[in-house]
């Protein structure tokens, strides 16, 4: 093992398979979480809540709290994921500041793997996570690509981006993530990573609904290149490079998500489709689906920048205003055209 300790925030099942893939080159890899039963299920070599079937390394342990954290880690931490998503990043910032700035001070990166735009402040990760640790900007990172929590710990390749500011930081980090079968390419366009990472899930929804009113493969590919091409409107704005979306975190996340099987935002989508209300199927999962509140979030944030988003302003309707899903569609098709440029 090259790497001794490495930390997951929170323990659903994006941030358990980034465990597992640290459990390759880390010697212990712990897991704060708030449930009980979680916490029990880690321990036991497995985390049923979110990745039932799926066996852990003995290596990936479970805690409660951060005194159970500081006992673990018998030293120094190299490593710190935070798997928490969007809607909890600030109040955990808030609560666990202290605790997070005592392992800041001793030079440990920490990598988001949150993906979403906040729908009040209309904030991406990294502004949230500078907001309270800006004098640390220099380690903090964040990753996103085409990754199935599930296909990751049955060790399918998979290759993800890892965007920060500090190239050192970088490439340490995606020594400390490489196996044989998961690879971190490195990238200092945050912003681009965070808007493919984010933006891809509304595709996703839109995706799903298509699916699930019976549109085909045609329809598929159409929605997928003409979702791109809205998701670099967004990118010009915030000043992205074009190429970071046709990388991991932005073509290949938006290919994955809006045809693979295992898609929350695609099975949302599909669900919608059914006529159910976006509430209903929110609360009857335990899962989180980014993209519903990101449609919100991208929709506030085209209306302020004056991006010309169709897609996303027309799901937006769909899932916010209750807008039959068929008619957007015939609306949107019936439009003028507009050159791109």
């Amino acid at each position: 093992m090259k790497f001794k300790t490495a930390l997951i925030l929170a323990g659903g099942a994006f941030g358990t398979s980034i465990g597992f893939v640290l459990a390759q080159n880390f010697q212990k890899v712990i897991v704060l979480v708030r449930s009980r039963e979680i916490y029990d299920e880690i321990n036991r070599g497995e985390n049923n809540t979110y990745l039932p079937g799926q066996k852990l390394p003995a290596t990936m342990k479970a805690a409660l709290d951060w005194d159970e954290v500081k006992k673990l880690t018998e030293g120094e931490l190299e490593l710190i994921v935070s798997g928490l998503p969007m809607s909890a990043i600030e109040d955990f910032c808030l609560s666990y500041r202290e605790e997070l700035k005592g392992y800041l001070d001793q030079g440990t990166p920490l990598v988001s793997l949150a993906k979403g735009i906040d729908h009040e402040t209309l904030k991406l990760p990294d502004e949230l996570f500078k907001t309270h640790f800006d004098h640390y900007r220099s380690q903090l990172m964040y990753l996103s690509g085409p990754s199935f929590a599930k296909e990751i710990v049955d060790k399918q390749i998979t290759i993800v981006s890892l965007a920060g500011e500090n190239r050192e930081n970088l490439l340490l980090t995606c020594e400390m993530l490489g196996t044989e079968f998961f690879k971190a390419i490195p990238t200092t366009d945050v912003k681009g990573v965070l808007l493919g990472g984010s933006l891809k899930n509304v595709i996703a929804i839109a995706g799903g609904i298509m699916e699930g009113l019976g549109y085909n493969h045609n329809t598929r590919a159409a929605l997928i290149t003409r979702g791109i091409v809205e998701m670099l409107r967004f990118g010009t704005v915030f000043g992205a490079r074009p190429e970071t979306f046709y990388g991991p975190s932005g073509m290949g996340d938006l290919i994955l998500t809006t045809t693979g099987e295992l898609s929350r935002n695609k099975s949302f989508g599909m669900e919608i489709a059914k006529g159910r209300k976006a509430e209903d199927i929110i609360r009857s999962t335990k899962s989180v689906v980014e993209g519903y509140k990101t449609t919100k979030a991208a929709y506030l944030l085209a209306k302020k920048m004056n991006i010309r988003a169709r897609i996303f302003s027309g799901l937006y309707e769909v899932l916010y205003n209750g807008h039959d899903p068929k008619e957007v569609v015939q609306e949107l098709m019936l439009l003028p055209p507009k050159f791109d440029e």
